[in-house]
């Protein structure tokens, strides 16, 4: 069959051939019709996940295909076929039917950025109307689609970071009621998060970056230790866009009312993913939500690979 084959860790994928996987006892045999080209998939292309097969491998996390005949959304095929090919090999229990009204293109493309914040809040953060979420880092694919979920569900107040000014008006526009640029010194970019705080409050925040810009949050929270207890803040981390360490001092856990709390594989069973991601596909449209989308055939996919995009790229067979 044809698909994007990783040769080497170094090189991008090239379009070729590649054995059919043989679905084992409890698997199915989905027929891909569209593949995103995720942050994830990326790292694993690339060598850079601890759990990256080694080559020659198929990359790929999820996808939309077809199913008994049944449009669905699958997750997690048996490697080493990822789902940049024309078949894969998945459990059952990790397909989910996809509703009528969302493209395949458009699955592909926001089911994994929207699974980040829809079970970072329904999941980890057991989110509740009414409260604020901050998002750190709202200028990607995944952070724009936070936005979004956040107001979907009700919050009062959505914080936006971002490094860049010029994105303000873009993310207000999706739902942002304030914004606060990264682009300023530790100490002042701080003294921002701490007025938020001091001034609003923030329920949760859901960071796509970690590094430098959520230490400087975490050092928001620090109160002055004068009787009463701070605010409780839970802290869902969920990309490492800007680094993935960052210094965390024992006085950020004593004297704040921080939760340092993440959304990703292992953090929640693939089989309640999947299941999150059905539930963000069903009130896709209701909803309204908006993802961009850059479409390139797989055949394309070393081409298409690097091409500079703020979309996301999403592979077709």
């Amino acid at each position: 069959m044809k698909a994007a084959v990783v040769a080497s860790f170094e090189a991008a994928p090239r379009y070729g051939e590649f054995a059919p996987p043989q679905p084992e006892a409890d698997e199915v045999l989905v027929s891909v019709k569209a593949a995103a080209v995720t942050q994830l998939a990326r790292a694993f292309a690339a060598g850079k996940h601890h759990a990256a097969a080694k080559p020659p491998v198929v990359p790929g996390m999820d996808g939309v295909g077809v199913l008994d005949g049944q449009r669905v959304y699958f997750a997690f095929p048996r490697p080493p076929v990822g789902s940049m090919a024309e078949q894969v090999a998945v459990k059952r229990i990790y397909t989910v039917p996809l509703p009528a009204d969302v493209d395949d293109v458009t699955a592909a493309a926001a089911s994994n950025p929207g699974m980040s914040s829809w079970v970072g809040l329904t999941r980890r953060a057991q989110f509740r109307s009414g409260e604020s979420v901050l998002v750190n880092g709202a200028a990607g694919v995944s952070g724009r689609l936070a936005l979004q979920v956040a107001k979907r569900l009700g919050a009062r107040r959505v914080v936006a970071t971002a490094r860049n000014p010029d994105v303000e008006a873009e993310l207000r526009e999706l739902g942002a009621d304030a914004f606060i640029v990264l682009g300023q010194d530790a100490s002042a970019l701080s003294d921002a998060f701490r007025r938020e705080l001091r001034d609003h409050g923030v329920d949760v925040v859901l960071d796509y970056l970690y590094g430098s810009s959520a230490e400087a949050f975490i050092q928001a929270c620090v109160g002055p230790g004068r009787g009463a207890a701070e605010p409780r803040v839970r802290f869902i981390q969920l990309g490492t866009l800007a680094s993935p360490n960052l210094t965390l001092p024992a006085a950020a856990l004593r004297s704040s009312g921080l939760e340092l709390l993440g959304a990703g594989l292992g953090a929640v069973s693939n089989q309640e993913l999947v299941r999150a991601i059905g539930e963000f596909l069903a009130d896709y449209r209701a909803a309204g939500f908006r993802a961009e989308t850059d479409v390139a055939p797989l055949r394309e996919v070393e081409t298409a690979w690097s091409r500079p995009s703020r979309a996301r790229l999403v592979l077709t067979t």
